[in-house]
């Protein structure tokens, strides 16, 4: 049987890999940051659904250059060794009361980034239906943990739903788009929206 494109590691799969990351998702996140200006040095930035890391590692080394912080959260922990020292990691449902008293504790955010995915059926309908309800979640919290003039960034699965999102985002930010990087497999339905400055 042969192999798909997905069962061999790709160039960019081979650069996580030698660069210490723990998945080829932080290449996504550096061409967003490289096109948006998301993250800037000193910054306070919340990262949903961080596991395995990779997002968080980069901002860490990349973005705020190990000033600021960051405050991570996932269902699983994060796959880092050691862990940044500018993390603040917790284990747990992002949108419990529990977990998302103490994500208010460390708020306000200048960037909210998720890469969260849902766990996945193989049903598209369903799958996207899930992925849509995770960034209607990120965006409620951003509402309330954001800082004026903050940004976020969150992925969602394409199926319709995404325009929803979309339209709620340009209520809140002086900019709302969305952006496909060029990392995303070329078989991949997700597509990040972006949204920039929150208004006040």
């Amino acid at each position: 049987m042969a192999n798909s494109r997905r069962d061999k590691a790709d160039s960019y799969t081979q650069r996580a890999h030698r660069e210490g990351y723990p998945a080829r998702s932080v290449y996504k996140l550096e061409e967003i940051n490289q096109t948006h200006h998301l993250i800037k040095p000193g910054d306070s930035v919340l990262d949903v659904g961080a596991a395995p890391g990779s997002w968080t590692l980069f901002t860490h080394r990349e973005l705020i250059k190990g000033k600021g912080k960051i405050v991570s959260v996932d269902l699983n922990p994060l796959n880092l060794n050691p862990v940044p020292p500018t993390v603040t990691a917790f284990v747990g449902d992002a949108f419990s009361k529990e977990i998302r008293q103490r994500l208010v504790e460390e708020g306000p955010y200048d960037a909210i980034i998720s890469d969260a995915a849902p766990m996945t059926t193989g049903n598209r309908t369903v799958d996207t239906t899930r992925s849509e309800w995770l960034a209607e979640q990120v965006v409620l919290l951003s509402q309330e943990q954001l800082k004026t003039h903050g940004n976020l960034v969150i992925k969602i699965f394409q199926g319709g739903g995404q325009e929803a999102v979309l339209k709620t985002m340009r209520t809140m930010f002086q900019k709302a788009k969305a952006f496909k990087p060029k990392a995303c497999r070329d078989d991949s339905f997700e597509i990040y929206l972006i949204g920039l400055d929150k208004k006040e």
